[in-house]
């Protein structure tokens, strides 16, 4: 008997949505379960926080059909300038001398929800459960019993995929244990207006206390994400707008001038999770369930985007064979295939943080030095941008601009 749907996905942030309208404009029927609605105020995938989109993300939003609602609000970045505040390290990247438009788009999250949300119920073959929570999942071999508050039955699907976020219920459900690492620090987010304009140059300088990026917005904005330990972090949120701007400036050295405008402040707690398994039975993970990152480079979204054009490859290609997009065996290719970008992004992102946030004269002359060379050599730069960009290693059908 074949089951109600041919996947389900419980999550329906950037990751699950955009999965969903993939395998939805495949043929195949679909069902997105999510606990709160993309229009809430609460929803934590869709707030007002400007996202760096890589290159790679871009073509994935384009296979997904949005991208084109996002342009005409998505900032270029055009320029990447990477700093080590006190010290002499920095490294500039270009897209002109890269040969391309653009390394990467900042777009606000609630424009991607609003596209997302659109096209969630322009693709036939989704059917959009939320308010909705899993209650018990049952593997049953051939497909998963899923049983959903609210829906007055249990669902079942041929394969079940986890893409609600770091603090993934369904995750533990599954009994998926999973390596964490407290960075004990905050990042603070922020849109900001500076004086001067950020001409779509991205920065991100490392500082003793924490990270400290500046994303170029429409407008002439910028969002802000300022990283710090737990006592600074409470200080700089109790304060009023005018003080925050002025600590901002200083911190950032006052390259863009005074900040005449701040946004609505969001605090967020930094950590590393990782799962110890992407699968089990008929069930994988995916996203920030799978792999929630430290800000550093503005990997963490992109990388959860690539699981997505992964595994839609996989499962549509299973089909193909006609093959099960469920069984054990096609979830191993999807895990194998995406171990290594995984593994690379993690300790890049994990790298800088360890490798910032010492003081020992060797290891800051050490990593200023590498920031020069990388700015000096042609070959550090390029591996450096194709890394930015999301295109370095073997890349999913949609990730190279091809049709799945």
């Amino acid at each position: 008997m074949r089951p109600d749907f041919d996947a389900l996905i419980v999550g329906g942030g950037m990751v699950g949505a955009s999965l969903a309208c993939l395998l939805a404009g495949q043929g195949q029927q679909v069902a997105l379960v999510e606990a709160v609605s993309p229009k809430a105020s609460e929803q934590p995938s869709y707030d007002d926080r400007g996202l760096a989109l890589s290159a790679s993300s871009r073509r994935i939003f384009e296979a997904v059909g949005i991208w084109a609602a996002l342009l005409p609000d998505a900032a270029p970045i055009r320029r990447i300038h990477v700093s080590d505040r006190g010290h002499f390290g920095f490294t500039r990247l270009d897209a002109a001398e890269a040969g391309v438009p653009a390394l990467g788009h900042v777009v606000i999250g609630r424009s991607i929800g609003r596209a997302l949300h659109e096209r969630l119920h322009a693709v036939e073959g989704i059917e959009f459960l939320c308010p909705a929570r899993v209650e018990r999942v049952e593997m049953l071999g051939d497909r998963v019993r899923v049983a959903i508050e609210g829906t007055g039955g249990p669902i079942e699907a041929g394969l079940l995929i986890a893409a609600d976020g770091a603090d993934s219920a369904l995750r533990t459900q599954l009994g998926i244990e999973t390596y964490v690492r407290d960075y004990r620090q905050t990042a603070i987010v922020a849109n900001v207006t500076p004086e001067r304009s950020h001409e779509f140059t991205a920065f991100e300088r490392f500082t003793e206390s924490g990270p400290l990026a500046l994303l170029p917005l429409a407008d002439r904005r910028c969002v802000s994400v300022w990283g710090a330990g737990a006592a600074d972090a409470a200080e700089l949120t109790a304060l009023d707008d005018a003080a925050y701007g002025a600590r901002l400036a200083e911190r950032f050295g006052h390259r863009l001038g005074a900040f005449t405008k701040v946004g609505t402040r969001r605090s967020y707690p930094l950590r590393l999770v990782r799962a110890r398994r992407q699968h089990v039975g008929r069930a994988v993970i995916i996203g920030n369930a799978a792999h929630a990152i430290h800000p550093n480079g503005a990997q963490g979204l992109n990388l959860g985007l690539r699981d997505v054009a992964a595994l839609a490859e996989v499962f549509v290609d299973a089909r193909r064979r006609g093959a099960d997009p469920g069984a054990g065996e096609t979830l191993s290719r999807y895990a194998a295939w995406r171990e290594r970008d995984q593994r690379s992004v993690i300790a890049f992102s994990d790298g800088l943080t360890r490798l910032f946030y010492n003081d020992l004269a060797p290891v800051v002359w050490a990593r200023d030095a590498l920031m020069l060379a990388t700015d000096l050599l042609a070959p550090l730069k390029r591996a450096l941008i194709r890394r930015a960009m999301g295109l370095s290693g073997r890349q999913p059908r949609l990730v190279r601009g091809l049709p799945l």
